[in-house]
C-alpha cells in the first residue's frame, strides 16, 4: 500500500504523493474475482486526504444531500453541489479513482442530456468517472456515454433516487419478480459498458448470482460479502449518526466523541479555563 509524505507547510491544503499514481478503470476491472475493491464516500478535501491511502475508489455520493445538507432524500441534490464537493475530493486525493454521482434529473431525459451533464461533472472536477442509477432502462444511456469516453459505474437494486417510486428504502428482491428484474438489470448495465456495478439493498443470493453473471466487478452495499468490493457512506461507517441501516458496520462512534469534545470546550470557555498561556499571543521580550 502506498503512503503519503505530508509537507507540514501545505498538508492542510493538499497531500504530497510519495510517489503515487491514481488507479485507473482498466486496473479496477482487473480486480474482478480477485482482491476486493475498497470504496467509501467522501465529500471534502480533508476527508479525501484521510481515506485516499486506504481506498481504491472515492465516491462523491449524492448521499451528501442527507449527510451534509440535511435534506430528506437525494432527490433535491443539484449539479452545483456535486461539482463543488467533487472538485474538493479530487484536490484532496492522489491514489483513488474519484467517481461522482449524477444527481436526479441530470441524465434521465436522454443520452444526450446525460452526456452534457457527465462531461460537465468531469471537466469541472477532474473526476475520472460518473455513477448513475437504473437498470435496463439506462442501458442505452450507459452505452452512449462509454462510447464517448465517459467511464460509468452502474447502480441497481435499491436506487435511492427512485425512493418515491419504490415506496421507501426496503431491501429489494423479496419475490421472484423482483429477483428476475434485478438480475436482468445487472446484466443490461454490465453489457452496456459499466466498468463497476453497485448492488444496493438486495438479498444475498441475488447479489451472489449477479456477481457471477456479469463481467465487471460488483460493489456491494447491503448485498453480499461475495461481491467484488464493498462501499459504505463514510458518515455511517464512522458513527456520526445515531441511526444507521442494518447493513452498516460502525467502525467508530465519532458522534459521541465530537459531542464530548464540544462539551469539554464549552465548559472550559465558561470557566475561563480556555484559552491558557499556550494559546495567547504576547509581544516578544
Amino acid at each position: 500500500m502506498s503512503t503519503y509524505t505530508l509537507d507540514t507547510a501545505t498538508s492542510r491544503a493538499n497531500p504530497t504523493p510519495a510517489p503515487m499514481r491514481r488507479l485507473t478503470v482498466p486496473k479496477l476491472m482487473e480486480q474482478k474475482g480477485g482482491e476486493p475493491i475498497v470504496m467509501l464516500t467522501a465529500y471534502t478535501a480533508r476527508m479525501a486526504q484521510l481515506l485516499d491511502p486506504h481506498c481504491d475508489v472515492l465516491l462523491v455520493g449524492d448521499s451528501l444531500g442527507q449527510v451534509i445538507y440535511g435534506l430528506p432524500s437525494t432527490v433535491p441534490v443539484t449539479m452545483e453541489m456535486m461539482i463543488a464537493h467533487g472538485a474538493a475530493v479530487v484536490r484532496g486525493s492522489y491514489h483513488s479513482l474519484v467517481a461522482i454521482d449524477m444527481p436526479f434529473g441530470s441524465y434521465e431525459e436522454s443520452p444526450e442530456q446525460a452526456f452534457r451533464s457527465a462531461a460537465r461533472l468531469m471537466k469541472e472536477t477532474g473526476a475520472a468517472a460518473v455513477k448513475l442509477e437504473g437498470g435496463a432502462a439506462m442501458a442505452e444511456t450507459i452505452r452512449f456515454l462509454t462510447s464517448r469516453g465517459i467511464p460509468v459505474i452502474g447502480h441497481v437494486g435499491l436506487t435511492p433516487q427512485a425512493v418515491n417510486m419504490l415506496g421507501g428504502y426496503r431491501a429489494r428482491g423479496r419475490d421472484d419478480a423482483e429477483r428476475d428484474k434485478i438480475l436482468s438489470d445487472a446484466k443490461a448495465v454490465a453489457d452496456a459498458g459499466a466498468f463497476l456495478l453497485v448492488l444496493e439493498g438486495v438479498m444475498e443470493e441475488i447479489a451472489d448470482a449477479a456477481t457471477k453473471a456479469v463481467g465487471c466487478p460488483t460493489i456491494g452495499i447491503g448485498a453480499s460479502a461475495a461481491c467484488d468490493g464493498q462501499v459504505l457512506v463514510i458518515d455511517d461507517m464512522l458513527g456520526l449518526f445515531e441511526r444507521v441501516p442494518r447493513f452498516v458496520k460502525r467502525y467508530d462512534d465519532l458522534a459521541t466523541r465530537v459531542s464530548k469534545a464540544a462539551e469539554t470546550y464549552a465548559a472550559e470557555v465558561r470557566a475561563r479555563a480556555f484559552p491558557t498561556e499556550e494559546q495567547i499571543y504576547r509581544p516578544k521580550t
